[in-house]
Formats: structure tokens, C-alpha cells, sequence
């Protein structure tokens, strides 16, 4: 699951003008009565909230983070609590980032560099994890490898060849579309950077132009409408728009090329059996792009007041990274293999930041999923950004067939959150579901770690599960008796019930929380600690 594809928005905005020219009573101290009263924060928000806003407090702040800081400095201070295993199941992370480098679990069962498995757990030299994906990187998308199967007994070989015809030509048109926004901004960009003899200009440089030249005159006006957008600079923008066209390209060159073979690991990946121990011991990322699993760490786990880059929810978990995700669909094979792998490794928690419309080998994943139930570990899932209810369309992996009964009672499926409290507080991508979808939590513009020592925002459901994952293991650390469906639970319980009314999905359908989750609420980790303190001290 990928971050968003922002520079969307742009190119759909700049078309017009370029082509034409339930909780226990008492638990919550936070007073229900004031939660749907709380003012609506006018102001905008400054660097420094922006990138700490999932920490805040709603009725602080005027922001619906989790309470983050307010937990740590009413409840945790200085209690450190017992070390929790998160395992991220993602792509590559940068294990060797300045602020994740003392986070990272190791396995001491294992010496390294030797070529041995001296665990005996099928991973040779496995000292921090391990990488599914091998040497790959680039892949199919899953209803792609469907078509290029040929299998037209498939039940949903037509629903594929619908999606990537529909695909094929929204990238293509996406890609036209990017390469004219791209010339034509180039183009007045040096018009007007050498009508001013300055190339590092501004927007009130820019209204200082008076011209009867024609061609100038549209080269100020494109350039007066990049900067209504609220972007940095012309050439922030026009990187973001060649970043954009990366994305573009690998759409259509990889994910939806019918002919590509990016497995590299050797083995059958429909074959569960099939050469065990497949993969290599080493989780970073392929290439500096290559920075999801890097981001998702450092919101759960980033280290804190170190002075260093920012701070993660949990304050005293070990990561263990386990690279599974291409550029592209993840295997059910490498899932179900990951899942294992995290819950007889020692992990608590499990971040699982990724998801796909087809699972041909879904089986596997779901007994991978109730094994790591019984091994008392629990499975935070991101509920998908494609605006859609996934109590109708399909979404995996999941923990039940359609609105069924669920299979196990360890997973977790969050939805995500805007800071912009009110109306459009649930963001416009996030997937819900009354059924699918237990809780929301902070996913857009989230700050976070990025490849070789860098940071930056995105957004995605694949950050709001991290900020539940990391408020899970702060419960599992501080309350390490309690399993990992009363940790759910409590995730559940004791979240802020917003009774308000918001906008949802592309129609912007208006709906409660009520109506788009299970339980209604928001995540938070002021509360959780509190409930999760009453339930032990109630055994």
C-alpha cells in the first residue's frame, strides 16, 4: 500500500488552466459531553503542530491526535515498562537511520555474518529481521498476475481485465497529462525567470510584471496559479510533478505490465513449500525511494527525546523489520511466511501497513493470521485509501470473509484521520466500513522517518495504523498482561466516540463514525492507558 499519489490533485487543478490557456463507565477523562463541542481550530496550523499533530489532544489542542503527550506526561513519565517487539511487515526499512538505529531488535539467538542458522527457526543469519522480497523490487499488481495467468476460469478474471483496462487508461492519461503540465510550467518558469534576470523569484516578483507580450502574459498567469496552489516554489512543484511522473512510469511499466517477472527470490510463489528460507537477511531498502517501511518505524517506534528528528508513539519497543512488499502487490506467500515469522520470533505487536483488491492465496494468510493469534500477537492493519466501503469491496488481508464472523480475535483495521477537526476530520482517501473497519487514528500529513537520515509527511492509512500500532505497544510495555484481544479491545473501548457528522469517500457521502466503523471512535492513548490500568488492577 502506497503513500497517495498527491500530485494528483495538482494535475487535476492545473488542467483548466493549462490546456485552455463502547467504554466501561467513568473510564474516560475526557468528558464525553465536551468531545463534540470542542472549538474548531481556525488558525492554521504552524510547522511545528503539523508535524507533531498526531501527538496532540483534542481538547488542548483543537487537534484529534491521540494524547500522546498528554499520556506520557500524566501516566508513563518515567516509567519505562517492559520492551515490546514490533515486527513492520512493509517494504525495506533504513535500519541504520540516525533515529532508528537504537530501536532496532536483534536476534540473539543468532551470530552474525556466520552462514548459519544457529536458532534453527529456517533464516540463516537472520540478526534484525528479514527480506521476503529478496534482490526484487519492482512487481505486478495482483489482478495483473491474474491476466497474465491466463486463467479465464478464474471466478474474477473478468472483474480484472475490467480494472486494468480502466487503470491502463487513467495512467495513460495521467502520464499525458503530466508531461503537458511539466513543459508548459518549464517553459513559463524560464520565461519569467529571465523577464526578471532571476531564477530564484518570487510571487511578489511576479506581480510586479507588466506586459503586452502575449506569450510572457500566460507564462505570468500559469505561474500566478502554481503559487495559488500554496506550493514552496516553482521548482518544488515542478519536482513534485517529476516525482509524480516516476510513479506514473513504474504504474505503467511495472505494476500494470502484463509481461514483467520481478520475482527474484528463486521459489514458487504459490507453493507455500517451496524452498523455505527463501529471501536474504537484509531488510533495508533497495533505493532511497524505496521508503515506506522506513516511514511506518518511525511513527511507531522513532526515538524519542533524543534531540534527533522527532519522536515516536512507543518509548520502549524493538522493531523488527521484515521487508515483504514490493514496488507493486505483495505475495500471500510472503505475507503468511512474515506473519510466521513475526509471531515465532517474539513480535507483540504487528504493523501491516499494506493491502490489495486480490488475494489468489488468501487461505494461507488467514491461518498465518489465527496463528498469530494463538501466539498472543497483535495485527494492526491500514483499511486501504481508495475511498471505498470494505464491508462491500473487497480488501485483503482481512480478518473475516465479506461482513462475516471474524476468524480470530487479534486484528485490528484502522481508518484515517485529518487534523482538520469537524466535517472533513476522516481523510478523503481512507477506506470504512461499519464492520471492516474498528477505529480511526492521525494518517494524513504525517511526520516521520525517511531513507538516509531524511524526514518528511505523508499520509496514507499506512500511518494510521503505525500511530495505533505504537499506541498498542505502549499498552502491551506499561500492561504486559494483558493479551493481545484485550489490548484490541481496549484500542477499541476506549477511544474519543465523535458523535459529529463527517464527509466521506468520492461522493462525499455524510456519515457518523458510527456508520463507517465498529466502534465509533478515535484512537487514544491518554485513555487507553487509563482502561488498560483499570482492567488490570481489576484481575
Amino acid at each position: 500500500m502506497k503513500y497517495l499519489f498527491k500530485p494528483v490533485i495538482y494535475a487535476l487543478l492545473l488542467s483548466t488552466i493549462l490546456l485552455s490557456c463502547g467504554s466501561a463507565s467513568g473510564v474516560l477523562s475526557t468528558p464525553i459531553e465536551n468531545i463534540d463541542t470542542a472549538p474548531i481550530k481556525e488558525s492554521k496550523l504552524t510547522e511545528t503542530e503539523i508535524n507533531g499533530w498526531s501527538h496532540l489532544d483534542l481538547l488542548k489542542d483543537t487537534i484529534p491526535g491521540m494524547s500522546v503527550d498528554k499520556a506520557y506526561n500524566k501516566i508513563i513519565k518515567g516509567k519505562k515498562g517492559k520492551t515490546v517487539i514490533v515486527a513492520v511487515i512493509d517494504s525495506g526499512i533504513d535500519i541504520d537511520h540516525e533515529d532508528l538505529d537504537g530501536v532496532i531488535w536483534t536476534n540473539e539467538d543468532e551470530i552474525p555474518n556466520n552462514g548459519k542458522d544457529d536458532d534453527n527457526n529456517g533464516y540463516v543469519d537472520d540478526i534484525h529481521g528479514w527480506n521476503f522480497v529478496g534482490d526484487g523490487y519492482n512487481e505486478q499488481l495482483e489482478f495483473v498476475r491474474l491476466l497474465a495467468s491466463g486463467d479465464k476460469s478464474n471466478p474474477r478474471y473478468a472483474e480484472a481485465e475490467a480494472e486494468y483496462n480502466t487503470e491502463y487508461q487513467k495512467f495513460t492519461g495521467y502520464k499525458t497529462q503530466y508531461d503537458q503540465i511539466l513543459q508548459q510550467v518549464t517553459t513559463a518558469d524560464n520565461m519569467v525567470s529571465k523577464h526578471l534576470n532571476n531564477k530564484a523569484y518570487t510571487l511578489k516578483d511576479v506581480k510586479t510584471i507588466q506586459t503586452q507580450d502575449e506569450a510572457l502574459a500566460q507564462s505570468v498567469a500559469i505561474i500566478k496559479y502554481v503559487y495559488s496552489l500554496e506550493v514552496e516554489s516553482v521548482p518544488s512543484f515542478l519536482e513534485e510533478i517529476r516525482n509524480g511522473l516516476v510513479e506514473i512510469n513504474e504504474r505503467l511499466n511495472f505494476n500494470l505490465n502484463k509481461n514483467l517477472k520481478g520475482r527474484k527470490t528463486g521459489d514458487n510463489p504459490d507453493d507455500l513449500n517451496d524452498k523455505p528460507g527463501y529471501g536474504n537477511n537484509n531488510p533495508r531498502p533497495s533505493k532511497q525511494t524505496e521508503d515506506h517501511g522506513t516511514h511506518v518505524t518511525g511513527i511507531i517506534a522513532a526515538e524519542r527525546n533524543n534531540d534527533i528528528g522527532m519522536n515516536g508513539v512507543a518509548n520502549n519497543v524493538k522493531v523488527m523489520a521484515i521487508r515483504s512488499t514490493p514496488n507493486g502487490d505483495e505475495y500471500d506467500k510472503d505475507v503468511a511466511l512474515a506473519i510466521r515469522y513475526a509471531a515465532d520470533n517474539g513480535a507483540k505487536v504487528i504493523n501491516a501497513s499494506f493491502g490489495k483488491s486480490y488475494s489468489p492465496n488468501s487461505e494461507w494468510v488467514y491461518d498465518a493470521i489465527k496463528y498469530a493469534a494463538d501466539k498472543d500477537v497483535l495485527f494492526v492493519h491500514a483499511a486501504g485509501n481508495d475511498s471505498k466501503n470494505i464491508d462491500i469491496t473487497k480488501n485483503f488481508p482481512n480478518d473475516a470473509i465479506g461482513t462475516g464472523p471474524e476468524i480470530a480475535d487479534n486484528f485490528i483495521t484502522v481508518g484515517s484521520l485529518t487534523y482538520d477537526y469537524g466535517s472533513n476530520m476522516v481523510s478523503s482517501f481512507s477506506n470504512y466500513g461499519q464492520v471492516n473497519v474498528d477505529v480511526f487514528a492521525p494518517g494524513s500529513d504525517v511526520y516521520s522517518t525517511m531513507p538516509e537520515n531524511k524526514y518528511d509527511l505523508n499520509s496514507g492509512t499506512s500511518m494510521a495504523a503505525p500511530n495505533v500500532a505504537g499506541v498498542a505497544a505502549l499498552i502491551r510495555s506499561q500492561y504486559p498482561n494483558l493479551t493481545a484481544a484485550q489490548t484490541k479491545k481496549i484500542l477499541m473501548d476506549s477511544g474519543l466516540p465523535i458523535k459529529a457528522k463527517v464527509t466521506i469517500g468520492k461522493n462525499k457521502e455524510v456519515k457518523t463514525l458510527s456508520e463507517i466503523s465498529k466502534s465509533g471512535r478515535i484512537v487514544n492513548a491518554y485513555n487507553a492507558l487509563i482502561l488498560a490500568s483499570q482492567i488490570t488492577n481489576s484481575k
